[in-house]
Order: C-alpha cells, then sequence, then structure tokens
C-alpha cells in the first residue's frame, strides 16, 4: 500500500474496521494512523462492522474506542480527512428488470438488512415471496446480527450443506 501510495496520483481512501477486543486500543490505533500518515489519504474512515461478519465472534468497537481512533486518526491526518463510518447505508439499491438477479447480486457484496430487502422489493414492483423463493432454492441466506435480520447470497461453498 505504501509503494502504490507513492506512485498513484489518483485519490486514495481508507477504511479501518475496528474489532472490539483486536485492533480497538491505543496502541494499534496509533501504529494505523502513523502507518495512514505516510500513505496520505484523502480520506481516512474509521469503522465498525454494521452487517453480519464473517465470523460469529467479531463484535464492533465500543463508543469510547471510535472516539479515541477518530481523534488519533484526525491528528494525523487532520479533522476534515477523517469520518466515521458507522451506521446503516439505508435502503436505497438500485435494480434492474430481474429482481432476483439484481437482489443476489447486491448481497453477494453486501447483505442487505430486512427494510432495505422490503424497499427494494417495493421500488421494484416485487414482494416477500422473491426472498422465499431465493430462500427455498437455497440462493440466499438469512442472518441476524445486532438486533436486525439480514439477508446475503449464500455461499458457493455452502451451497452443498
Amino acid at each position: 500500500m505504501l509503494e502504490f501510495s507513492k506512485h498513484f496520483h489518483g485519490e486514495i481512501i481508507t477504511e479501518t474496521m475496528l474489532v472490539d477486543g483486536i485492533n480497538d486500543n491505543p496502541e494499534e490505533v496509533e501504529h494505523v494512523a502513523d502507518f495512514l500518515a505516510q500513505i496520505g489519504p484523502s480520506k481516512a474512515y474509521v469503522a465498525v462492522p454494521t452487517r453480519p461478519p464473517a465470523e460469529r465472534w467479531v463484535n464492533p468497537a465500543n463508543e469510547n474506542s471510535l472516539n479515541m481512533a477518530y481523534h488519533t486518526f484526525s491528528e494525523a491526518l487532520g479533522h476534515k480527512r477523517t469520518e466515521y463510518l458507522i451506521g446503516y447505508e439505508g435502503t436505497a439499491f438500485a435494480f434492474t428488470d430481474t429482481v432476483e438477479a439484481d437482489l443476489l447480486s447486491i448481497t453477494a457484496v453486501h447483505p442487505m438488512r430486512q427494510d432495505a430487502v422490503e424497499t427494494f422489493l417495493t421500488n421494484a414492483n416485487a414482494d416477500w415471496r422473491v426472498v422465499e423463493r431465493l430462500i427455498r432454492d437455497r440462493k440466499l441466506v438469512e442472518l441476524r446480527y445486532s438486533g436486525h435480520t439480514f439477508y446475503m447470497m449464500r455461499l458457493p461453498s455452502r451451497r452443498s450443506c
């Protein structure tokens, strides 16, 4: 990354995901901030998991850790270049004329919260039967995370399960 940043003349944006008990301590945050200062991003996001992570034991860093990271990054990079990325992204997803394919395409890279799926289906003039069919066909899975229901495309390695 450092070598790339020396030769790349475009805009560099970083996202640092803070995980409780893994990289949310002051020493690790300071180390990351120093590294980012060498890269010189135009924007550095401080993030937490907001969708179901790959591992069940992963939990977002707490508010104190996020605040500490924000200020540490801001000191290293500047306040205008440091932002939080800690909230729900909303329900505005685009669609084409193939609702099932679009839903699978989106959830292949980005688990969708139930309200986002509902809005997506409404905007596509479709109903919840699409989701039921995809789950029944083992193409989509339902997950619970942080008090919300999410949907994501079933991983290919798990399709035979």
